[in-house]
């Protein structure tokens, strides 16, 4: 009976993920249309990108949090609306407690790119929003190869895109 109590309970602890990712917040709108308009232009083109990625970067080590990069423009419709999106209260308040979020303008693919070359990223972009995930004690990319799955943002839902920032937690 003891070896099947055993047998029973390695089982169970087999099942169990070794870590899940936090759960995403229940998104307070449905469709992109809720957005306050209009939407704001989030990424400062005029930031010296590498000082403030750096100092993110030393601010999610002290806090133990996670840096997120997004890499985007001003004129891209759906980095604007990534932005917007985690700028409602509920996936703010989420965002602000697993990363520490910086946004960089990389323009019209022109600028700012030494930022992704230091996380090996050194071919063009396929799309922005690109973000990168990076864990700040090692400086290591944890999302390579994903980095552009909200480019099409305009077109998963909130709870979508909400859920995929969530599964990247800690």
């Amino acid at each position: 009976m003891k070896t099947f109590a055993l047998v029973l309970t390695a089982m169970v602890l087999a099942s169990v993920p070794a870590f899940a990712a936090p759960k995403a917040p229940i998104m307070s709108i449905t469709d992109y249309a809720q957005l306050k308009t209009p939407i704001p232009l989030p990424y400062d083109e005029a930031a010296d990108a590498d000082q403030v990625v750096d100092k993110a970067r030393a601010q999610a080590k002290a806090q133990k949090k996670l840096l997120l990069i997004d890499l985007g423009g001003n004129w891209c419709p759906d980095c604007r609306v990534l932005a917007a999106t985690m700028d409602l209260p509920e996936l703010k308040r989420f965002m602000d407690a697993h990363f520490v979020t910086v946004l960089v303008d990389v323009g019209r693919f022109n600028k700012n790119l030494q930022i992704p070359a230091r996380y090996g990223i050194t071919s063009r972009l396929a799309g922005v929003p690109a973000v990168m995930i990076v864990d700040p004690k090692t400086d290591k990319l944890i999302n390579d190869g994903r980095i552009t799955e909200l480019s099409d943002a305009r077109h998963m839902s909130p709870q979508g895109l909400a859920d995929w920032l969530a599964s990247w937690a800690r």
